[in-house]
């Protein structure tokens, strides 16, 4: 699933130059929170991340099957030198 998710966001968002890093699942104080990291080969700002989450968003609420368990959804950025 986390594949299909980081496929699916990954083919929207190219055009930012931002792509999918990581993407998993974590219990966070009894929720279930679908993270999504984002990276690219230079720094992200703030307009980008706030652009692709909007993006993914879309997708996931087109997709919502891929994330019926998740209470959560967290999209970052990855830390620089990560």
């Amino acid at each position: 699933m986390k594949e299909k998710i980081a496929q699916l966001v990954d083919e929207e968002i190219k055009d930012l130059n931002v792509f999918v890093s990581d993407a998993f699942f974590e219990n966070v104080e009894g929720k279930k929170i679908f993270n999504i990291v984002l990276d690219s080969e230079e720094v992200i700002d703030l307009n980008r991340i706030t652009e692709a989450s909007r993006l993914i968003n879309k997708i996931i609420d087109k997709n919502n099957y891929l994330l019926e368990d998740a209470d959560e959804l967290d999209i970052y950025s990855k830390e620089k030198g990560e």
